[in-house]
């Protein structure tokens, strides 16, 4: 959460390729899971009293954090400022207290893990093969290696929010459980639309289209057999979640309404 984030994407660009996919997949999820777990039922009073805070917080990290991501020029550090920016989705959906934004925000944290670690594991095929993350030293990708490109893009639409995709299906629920409580908490939440498609397009077109930049990126070769089976497990979810999220909502629905119920009885004034 913004403004304590400040280690994620110096963490990013220090572990390798596996340490950041366990790093965006697992362990930003459990702060999220803690919310959900402990503090909200433990401290609901607490929760309500602060919720106007962490919806503060939360809609700061969507817009402002989006726009830091937008000047980036590591790939890593792109997307792991994107991660900032939609965990910011997890925590306004919590802090709503209603059931569209807390199961659109636990559909956020679970295709966030899905979108994050193929984008992660992405950046980490181009690293093995040319031992750089700068955006300005790739171009043209897509000629030299067409079938991990179009793996590349897909993940990173859905990092976008493209509708089809898992990405879009928890931010949406969120902005719609975001125009229940107030308007104007929507408006700026839904800017990650506009922001997102900015510095995902931005990467996209300077890494994976164009001329082919130097004789590094002509030489190099498409993915392997084992690079394929896992990009395409990790797309397969991130298209089946986007187009059928029911199983998801369907497990959750339960346990989130009697989060709310115990909620809303802690708000009651005591007799």
């Amino acid at each position: 959460m913004w403004p304590v984030h400040t280690w994620l994407p110096d963490a990013h660009v220090e572990a390798p390729t596996g340490g950041s996919v366990v790093l965006a997949a697992i362990a930003l999820k459990l702060g999220g899971y803690s919310f959900l777990r402990f503090a909200m039922p433990i401290a609901p009073d607490a929760s309500h009293y602060l919720s106007g805070f962490m919806i503060t917080l939360s809609l700061i990290a969507v817009v402002y954090i989006a726009l830091v991501a937008l000047v980036q020029k590591d790939m890593k550090k792109l997307i792991a400022y994107s991660s900032i920016s939609h965990m910011g989705f997890v925590t306004l959906g919590f802090f709503l207290f209603n059931p569209l934004g807390l199961e659109g925000a636990v559909v956020q944290m679970i295709s966030h893990g899905f979108i994050s670690s193929a984008m992660f594991l992405s950046v980490g095929v181009l690293y093995d093969r040319m031992h750089s993350r700068q955006i300005a030293d790739y171009g043209g990708v897509a000629n030299t290696m067409p079938v991990f490109a179009a793996f590349a893009v897909l993940f990173a639409m859905a990092n976008a929010g493209l509708p089809g995709t898992s990405g879009f299906v928890g931010e949406f629920m969120v902005i719609l459980g975001a125009i229940q409580v107030n308007f104007w908490y929507a408006v700026l939440a839904s800017t990650t639309l506009i922001f997102g498609a900015a510095y995902t397009l931005w990467m996209v077109k300077r890494v994976y289209y164009g001329e082919v930049a130097n004789h590094h990126v002509a030489e190099l070769t498409d993915i392997n057999r084992r690079e394929f089976l896992i990009l395409a497990l990790l797309a397969i979810l991130v298209l089946g979640f986007g187009l059928y999220p029911q199983p998801i909502t369907e497990m959750t629905h339960a346990s989130v309404q009697q989060l709310l119920e115990h909620l809303a009885i802690s708000k009651l004034p005591a007799l």
